[in-house]
């Protein structure tokens, strides 16, 4: 029988000698081209191809030329060792003519009889340049049933195998499911199926306003002062994302519409920590037409330590229009001349838009509809006790509380 030579031949033997390598010993090679990692494997075959000299009669190879230095030198130095080198540069292909001792090497470790012996009676077609039947003591007829019979069992056990794992992953897909739907109808998430003019409505960019500098103990002059903030809300499958630039800090949540036209809005203070930090909840009603959107919140003023009190709050959001994308920008002169956190919007037009957010007193904003709306009426205190907070005079906002 011909048998392959050179690069196929050698290829296939090193594929079969590492997968049955892997398998006895339960150790993996990560085929690659580092060395090291088949050096393990090449020790392996030096103990074979190190004992070619003295096993050509009784393992059929060819003859072997004793190693006259094999008692005076070690490993990788001795005539017919095999290293990490040599298998790594074989089973990538780029040996066209390998070492006759690698190659009968693997065959005694593949089959226990050199290259020589197997060509007499191969066993493996796959070695060979044609094909051809493969010879065993058995008739060819009576493998047939055998060989059959076990492919038969093998496929059904395969089959079997792969029923069970699509059960199980089946089960635990639904349970999940369910405990995500049970989840949902709890919590309320999602609940309305939102039109594509709610969408248009809500996502986008927004101007906000809040009076909740003027329930700060710290700042004695923080009668009538409001602040302004940059809100950008982004849909996504079914609800909405936003993040709100604030002129200190910055709030992260998700908006979802509970009915027709009607929001609610989920916020917390943005910490970059798993923990949520002064959760903000507000309802807001869309679909009026109305240039100023008033909207309610249970909020804080965002005071110092144990003074940071919940408070409920009348805020103001302005759409300013949408798509784009909203920059921050830092460490600027021109934030350290307006003493201020500065957005710029970047529309789909190309034109850009700049908002100066900071702290500043109701009496300068040129809107007169937004002083009614952000005075200190404007908010409401949990503990009634605390109503000199939102006073003007000096000795009242001096007041602790």
């Amino acid at each position: 029988m011909k048998l392959k030579t050179g690069k196929d031949e050698i290829v296939y033997l090193l594929a079969k000698v590492i997968a049955r390598y892997e398998a006895d010993t339960g150790q993996g090679i990560k085929l690659n081209t580092n060395r090291k990692n088949y050096e393990d494997l090449a020790r392996v075959l030096s103990e074979i191809s190190n004992r070619l000299p003295e096993t050509s009669e009784t393992l059929g190879h060819d003859n072997y030329p004793p190693d006259e230095n094999k008692n005076n030198t070690e490993y990788p130095l001795h005539k017919y060792d095999i290293t990490g080198g040599q298998v790594k540069d074989a089973i990538n292909g780029i040996v066209s003519k390998p070492r006759p001792f690698l190659v009968d090497a693997c065959y005694i470790y593949l089959f226990g009889m050199g290259r020589k012996a197997f060509a007499k009676k191969p066993t493996d077609p796959n070695l060979l340049d044609e094909t051809v039947p493969v010879v065993v003591e058995n008739t060819k007829q009576e493998m047939k049933p055998a060989v059959a019979a076990k492919g038969r069992r093998y496929l059904l056990a395969g089959f079997i195998v792969v029923f069970i794992v699509m059960v199980v992953a089946l089960f635990n897909w639904l349970a999940v499911k369910k405990q995500l739907d049970t989840t949902k109808q709890d919590l309320g998430i999602v609940p309305y199926k939102v039109s594509p003019a709610e969408i248009d409505s809500l996502a986008g960019i927004w101007l906000c306003y809040t009076g909740s500098p003027q329930a700060r103990s710290y700042d004695p002059g923080r009668y009538h002062k409001i602040v302004s903030n940059i809100t950008d809300v982004k849909y996504k499958d079914g609800y909405f994302t936003f993040k709100r630039y604030g002129s200190n800090f910055d709030h992260i949540g998700y908006m979802q519409y509970e009915s027709p036209w009607l929001v609610s809005i989920h916020s917390r203070v943005e910490n970059g920590k798993d923990s949520i930090e002064s959760p903000k909840l507000s309802l807001m009603r869309l679909g009026e037409q109305k240039q100023l959107v008033s909207v309610i919140s249970a909020s804080w003023n965002f005071d110092e330590g144990n003074k940071n009190r919940i408070i409920g709050i009348r805020e103001v959001f302005i759409k300013q229009g949408s798509g784009g994308q909203v920059e921050e920008v830092i460490n600027t002169p021109e934030n350290a001349g307006c003493s201020c956190k500065i957005i710029k919007w970047h529309k789909t037009d190309g034109a850009t838009q700049t908002f100066y957010l900071k702290n500043e007193l109701l009496d300068t904003i040129r809107d007169e509809r937004l002083k009614s709306l952000l005075d200190e009426k404007s908010i409401l205190l949990r503990e009634p006790a605390d109503a000199n907070l939102l006073l003007g005079d000096s000795s009242a906002k001096a007041q602790k509380f």
